[in-house]
């Protein structure tokens, strides 16, 4: 029995393009002034001297936001530039630049598992501010209140075991009675050694009866 579903969001409740053609620009052109304008807030110097810290040089503002920017380029899946990001997007939400794309079929089962008591939550490389500002402001109103909670790289990375067992214990429910949904064959194979259930949404591709996850075209195809 399903207790709880942890989802992802790029290419499984939302589009991939929404993020890599409308986030990802956004906060691209915005960095430099974002930081400039923001570098004596304590919030952000927090996340540029961790940028520094991971970089292992003493880079000046201005090589910090060049390495922020090479980052984006290279989708790279790093706290601190997650977090920043997230700081320019909801400035973005904000002024109504743009929505949050959520996939209807999303929307519709997960109202309807949290309606049957199953506990929803959001498990994304994006930050913790970045998840809530996305499901915030969609097409479909405020989805916020669908979730119990929500997890990003502070936990761990999505490609490793431990994190998914970190999950299963803040939310306190068994990884047997809890799935996870990812587009992701790498993350589903770490979710599964956890003990976790899994489904694989192939949203742009064909099902392979081969593969070692359930697979599912949209939410319709999931089925607990």
């Amino acid at each position: 029995m399903v207790k709880a579903i942890v989802t992802d969001i790029e290419g499984t409740t939302s589009s991939l393009s929404f993020v890599k053609d409308v986030l990802f620009p956004y906060a691209r052109e915005r960095m430099a002034d974002f930081v400039h304008g923001h570098a004596n807030e304590a919030t952000v110097t927090r996340w540029l001297d961790e940028v520094r810290q991971i970089a292992g040089a003493d880079l000046s503002t201005d090589e910090v936001i060049a390495q922020l920017i090479r980052w984006i380029d290279e989708d790279k899946k790093i706290t601190p530039l997650k977090a920043l990001q997230g700081m320019i997007w909801e400035d973005g939400y904000k002024k109504g630049d743009f929505k949050g794309h959520v996939y209807e079929d999303a929307v519709l089962h997960l109202r309807k598992w949290r309606d049957t008591g199953i506990r929803l939550y959001v498990y994304s490389s994006g930050s913790v501010l970045a998840q809530k500002l996305l499901f915030a402001h969609t097409d479909y109103g405020d989805l916020m209140p669908l979730f119990s909670g929500y997890f990003d790289t502070h936990i761990g990375g999505k490609r490793e075991v431990d994190s998914y067992r970190k999950i299963s214990a803040a939310i306190g429910i068994a990884p047997g009675e809890t799935l996870f949904l990812s587009d992701l064959k790498e993350e589903l194979d770490a979710a599964q050694a956890a003990g976790i259930q899994t489904w694989w949404l192939v949203r742009d591709g064909i099902p392979d009866s081969k593969a070692t996850h359930r697979q599912a075209r949209d939410f319709d195809e999931v089925a607990l």
